[in-house]
Order: structure tokens, then sequence, then C-alpha cells
């Protein structure tokens, strides 16, 4: 009897082990998975959006150019440069338009807010850049994380934030960041999805001023 106790309990404590072997392997698991799926989103230079990086061409050249939808934008920073405080996409016509979304804790955003500076610098009093902070609505940061990071970056261009939450329907703003170049008459040159640096920035918004004889 005693022999079969002791048997009872070593097979007991095998199951036991097993068991705890297999946890602790499926956790493994499913934390190099996770991180592999982070890994995979940042490489595709986007947050919350799965789909690859993608330059959208302008619609063919027989097609009505497409009017940008308007919005209101409470500026953090750059009044000095666009004359007030609070205003509409509508009020920038007449010069093109560099309109870059990002969020206050979009890594890919951080990345290439530096490059943004320098051409916002480079391009000033030929391209009006402007940035907008949308995460509020893709759960990004809140407008607190956004003053925090011009802050940290020491970025000066203008940049603020919408309330309207139609923008991200009615500008396809299905990740960050996301850039839409705008033409002088308000209507759509082109968008871009993901990280966008500076040689390729300033490429973008040279072939749009081509298109305004500029």
């Amino acid at each position: 009897m005693a022999h079969t106790h002791r048997h009872y309990q070593l097979l007991v404590a095998s199951l036991r082990n097993n068991a705890t072997m297999a946890a602790r392997i499926f956790q493994a698991y499913r934390v190099g998975w996770l991180t592999a799926l982070a890994g995979f989103l940042l490489l595709a230079g986007g947050v919350a959006c799965p789909s690859p990086v993608s330059d959208l061409e302008p619609g063919d050249s027989g097609e009505t150019p497409q009017k940008v939808a308007d919005f209101e934008i409470n500026l953090y920073q750059g009044e000095e440069a666009l004359g007030e405080e609070v205003l509409s996409l509508s009020d920038l016509e007449g010069q093109p338009v560099v309109l870059n979304y990002w969020a206050g804790l979009c890594p890919p955003c951080r990345a290439e807010m530096p490059e943004f500076q320098e051409f916002g610098d480079e391009y000033e009093g030929r391209v009006t850049l402007v940035g907008v902070d949308m995460g509020q609505f893709l759960g990004l940061g809140s407008k607190e994380d956004a003053r925090k990071l011009l802050a940290e970056l020491g970025v000066s261009y203008p940049a603020g934030f919408t309330d309207d939450p139609k923008v991200v329907e009615s500008h396809r703003v299905l990740g960050l960041p996301t850039t839409i170049f705008i033409n002088g008459d308000g209507t759509l040159h082109r968008k871009w999805d993901g990280v966008l640096n500076k040689a390729k920035l300033s490429e973008l918004a040279d072939e749009m001023l081509a298109g305004e004889g500029g």
C-alpha cells in the first residue's frame, strides 16, 4: 500500500511539472509573437495601420481635381506664422500646403518630425507646413502628450489639433503618420501613408511646386 501511495505522489508531481512547463512555453511563445508583431508594425512605418506604406498617385489627368475637405485647426504653436491661433484649412489657400498628421505617442511620428523641421526651414515662404495632432482619435496620446513631444524635439513649425472627428474619414487617416500635399487652390496633389524622410518630402514638395509654376 505504501509503495502504491508513493507511486501516486510521484505521478501527481510529474503531471504538475509538465503542466507548469507547458504554461511557460505557451507564455514565451505568446510574448515572442507579440514582440514580432510590434516590430513588424514599426518597420512598416505606421501605427494603428497594418497595411504597408503606400504612395498614392494623383488621379488621371482627365479627372476633376479633388478639393480637400475643410476643417478647423487649433494651434499649439505657430500662430505668428499663420496669423491666428484658430483657423480653417481653407484659410491657407493661396500657397501649397503640406499637412502632416501625427500624435504624441506615435514612435514613427517622433522619428520623422526633426526632418519635417529641416524641410519647413528650407521651404519657408514657398510651402506652408502644418502638423495636426490626431492622438485623441487614434488612441495615441493626449494633447498634453503632443505638447511634450513638440517641446522635447524642439520643433517650431506650426502644429495644432482638431476636435473634428470627421477628418479621420474624410482625409483617410488610417494610421500615423499620414501626410497630405495640397495645391494652392485647395485641391489634393498627393497623399502619403507612413514615415517620410527629408529627401522624399522635398521631392514630393518640388513636384507639387512644379505644378504650381513655382
